[in-house]
């Protein structure tokens, strides 16, 4: 089978009409030239140049060959620059795990971010749980992931990417009496919205350690896992809840938000999580790119 050297020198030749301006282009000699083009012919089984000792000109059988030995030409140099982008992490693709409260605040910023960082990389995004996350970094479904801290996480890159604070959620009515913000103790008694214990672990145990601290105990009326759900019930009037500062972004247009009193809001944390093992270039590129690499777990 032909080289890309041969289909070169049959292009440039081609464009010329003339053995030696071709070599010139080429930085080479006429012979090998000439033995290159001779190769080719003898490969394809046809001559493509009619040679005179005035004139050189394509053959019917050369005429057809250029525009296709053309566009080999140009696949070959796609692919070599396609080949060295994704191998510096300039294209391919990242897959990104996030959870849903995450997306609240993280999410735009996050995709500002690799945008400007990597804007040829395609972005695969997929909101799931802390769990199913780590089953995906497992598996290689995904090479990201955004989750709250779990102790499942001990087999992997960890590193803090954000924290926030807590507040609390109020149906609107109950807020026009509250003050701007609300000590632990206000919500003693007070129906209360809590995060179940199956399926939103991490802020479970968060809302539990806060209430014992403050030795306060609301009348829990319904324990929910997702926080959309949680800002809903609220909206609905069926009680207050402690939430992500960034869930105030999704306007449930009859819950008001406070900050807890005194600084009690634990700070909520979200951790960046891969394999160390993973080999993809463009994960490789974007930690190095948002200093994740370098912060210690």
């Amino acid at each position: 089978m032909f080289g890309l050297h041969q289909l070169r020198c049959f292009v440039a030749v081609a464009d010329h009409l003339h053995f030696g301006q071709a070599a010139s282009q080429l930085n080479m000699t006429q012979p090998p030239l000439s033995r290159q083009i001779q190769l080719l012919e003898r490969e394809i089984g046809v001559p493509l140049f009619d040679r005179t000792s005035r004139s050189v000109r394509l053959t019917p059988a050369g005429r057809v060959f250029l525009p296709e030995a053309k566009r080999i030409l140009r696949l070959s140099e796609s692919a070599m620059k396609w080949t060295r982008r994704v191998w510096r992490g300039e294209a391919g693709t990242l897959r990104i795990g996030f959870t849903a409260a995450s997306g609240y605040g993280m999410l735009p910023g996050l995709i500002r971010q690799l945008r400007g960082i990597m804007p040829n990389v395609d972005l695969v995004l997929r909101e799931m749980v802390t769990r199913l996350q780590i089953e995906a970094l497992d598996s290689g479904v995904l090479d990201l992931g955004f989750m709250r801290p779990s102790v499942d996480l001990r087999r992997f890159a960890v590193r803090e990417h954000a924290t926030e604070a807590m507040v609390v959620a109020l149906p609107a009515g109950e807020a026009t009496t509250a003050p701007p913000a609300l000590p632990v103790s206000d919500l003693q008694d007070r129906p209360f919205i809590m995060y179940s214990p199956d399926n939103a672990l991490y802020f479970h145990d968060l809302v539990t350690a806060l209430l014992d601290e403050h030795q306060v105990q609301p009348k829990v009326v319904e324990q929910v896992g997702q926080i959309h759900s949680m800002l809903a019930l609220v909206d609905a009037g069926f009680g207050a809840a402690l939430v992500p500062e960034t869930a105030a972004r999704l306007h449930f247009p009859a819950v008001a938000f406070r900050p807890l009193a005194d600084g009690a809001s634990p700070p909520v944390r979200l951790n960046a999580v891969w394999r160390d093992e993973n080999d993809n270039p463009a994960l490789a590129r974007f930690l190095a790119q948002a200093g994740l690499d370098q912060v210690g777990t």
